[in-house]
């Protein structure tokens, strides 16, 4: 019974967000509590939603700190010269910037926290595709599932947690995965590649007449920039725009009976938050809080807070509350100024910490009520008996559904073991699973169960249900992808 109502409450959840019937904040609260109720453990409910916001409290914290210190340093202009060498890749092709997305998504990965990696590429990105009129739902998409790929280094999480689990060397599982993932991360890119040129063909290729007197950066971020200029090439027709952030997409390109005729590519996602009002502002080169002066002290005090993180000095955390406070007190000395800057992402704080908050009912709902441990079970001894030869491959199969559905805790330290144990008696080493355990992540990066996918989706404005929508399915096929390929290069 437990495995029934387990499965339906993940199901309700999905079906609500995506057919936005209730917001993802009101269904991780609702849908569990009335799940608890339902399985005759209502009287248990304020335990488990404590001992989920006791699991999640350091995390709501990392990202609260984590959140005002990267926006600081976007605030001061750490990140303008990516955002700019990304432009002169991207020059305003659609396909470039889904392909650049990609790119940017998989080199920040190498810190190994994916909601880090993830402020830093929304940051960078969301102005361009804002300004480009393109899917937000596209950026998310891309950016998750590349983060899952990379989120196998080792200092990651799941590898450090599959050779702690089944007592192998870290070494020995990621190592010879390299090739595997490296498809992976390929397919991400190709994907990119093909989505881009959905978005192309959606919105057109903005162009610089005069290449050598106009500057990307000055065209896309500029704040207030017009005048002739540029034109939209879309559909083979090149037609003249008179202001440099009008791109095209929907009835605001072309000429009106083009624009109609195109519309939106089929099955493209729309752009949700996008509008012309909310053209973006936070690269404006001559905005107020610039701090030039201080560019290389805070390309210091981030590499030393990356550096920190990756080495474990101390608890993440406390890192990024400690770096916050440096940040504000350098860079803003004058309290007004600090509070301004607080206040300018609280929204973000907000909504984020409260969705984590939110996610801890129904992680403490689904564990402590036991639904987690029945399901998991009930797909391991679903496992025929022939199988057993070849439980490497079921327990990557496995990894997408288990690690979508649960904790990297839960099922590294509740499930692996026991796939592992099962795939001893036919002669699969323990390494083997192990490797294969890590094929998911590329799913895992988008569970409704990760916190960090909230800062992805609450810091571009994209509804969770639309980014799910359209993310797991081309997540799933990655993950398929990197098993795929672990199994023809002999690795697993």
């Amino acid at each position: 019974m437990l495995t029934i109502l387990g499965f339906v409450m993940i199901a309700t959840f999905l079906v609500l967000i995506m057919m936005k019937k209730m917001s993802p904040m009101g269904a991780l609260v609702l849908i569990p509590a009335l799940f608890c109720v339902l399985v005759g453990k209502g009287a248990h409910l304020g335990d488990y939603v404590l001992d989920g916001v006791g699991d999640l409290a350091p995390t709501a914290a990392m990202l609260m700190f984590a959140i005002i210190y990267f926006g600081v340093m976007i605030d001061v202009g750490l990140f303008d010269p990516i955002v700019r060498l990304i432009l002169r890749f991207c020059k305003a092709d659609p396909m470039r910037v889904v392909v650049g997305t990609a790119i940017l998504e998989a080199i920040v990965s190498l810190d190994g926290d994916g909601s880090t990696t993830f402020m830093i590429t929304v940051s960078a990105m969301v102005p361009l595709y804002r300004r480009l009129k393109m899917s937000l739902v596209v950026m998310t998409g891309v950016a998750a599932t590349a983060n899952g790929v990379m989120n196998t280094l080792p200092w990651g999480g799941p590898t450090a947690r599959a050779a702690t689990a089944l007592k192998v060397d870290a070494t020995d599982i990621f190592v010879p995965m390299i090739p595997a993932l490296a498809v992976g991360l390929l397919f991400v890119v190709a994907l990119a590649y093909g989505l881009g040129l959905r978005e192309r063909k959606r919105l057109g290729v903005l162009t610089l007449d005069d290449v050598t007197a106009g500057d990307p950066e000055q065209v896309l971020v500029g704040a207030g920039t017009g005048g002739k200029g540029t034109k939209v090439t879309k559909g083979g027709k090149a037609t003249k725009s008179t202001k440099a952030g009008r791109t095209g997409g929907g009835a605001g390109s072309g000429t009106g009976a083009e624009s109609a005729a195109d519309g939106p590519a089929a099955g493209a996602p729309d752009a949700p938050g996008v509008s012309d009002d909310d053209e973006f502002k936070g690269l404006d080169p001559h905005r107020a809080t610039l701090r030039p002066k201080l560019y290389w002290f805070n390309a210091a005090l981030t590499v030393a807070l990356l550096t920190l993180m990756i080495m474990e000095t101390l608890p993440i955390p406390v890192l990024f509350l400690l770096a916050a406070a440096i940040a504000l007190t350098v860079n803003f000395p004058h309290m007004p100024d600090q509070k301004a800057r607080i206040a300018a992402h609280a929204e973000n704080v907000v909504n984020v910490s409260g969705m984590v908050f939110a996610a801890a009912v129904f992680t403490g709902v689904l564990t402590g009520t036991g639904m987690v441990e029945h399901m998991a079970r009930w797909l391991v001894d679903g496992v025929p008996e022939g199988m057993g030869p070849h439980m490497a491959l079921v327990t990557g199969v496995l990894s997408l559904p288990l690690t979508y559905f649960m904790s990297n805790d839960g099922f590294y330290f509740g499930i692996v073991p026991i796939l592992a144990e099962a795939g001893a008696a036919h002669g699969v080493s323990a390494v083997e699973i192990a490797r294969a355990s890590i094929a998911g992540q590329a799913l895992h990066m988008s569970s409704p169960l990760v916190p960090a996918v909230y800062v992805l989706v609450g810091m571009a404005k994209v509804e969770f249900g639309d980014h799910t929508r359209f993310t797991v399915k081309w997540a799933a096929l990655t993950s398929l992808v990197v098993l795929a390929a672990a199994l023809a290069f002999g690795i697993i």
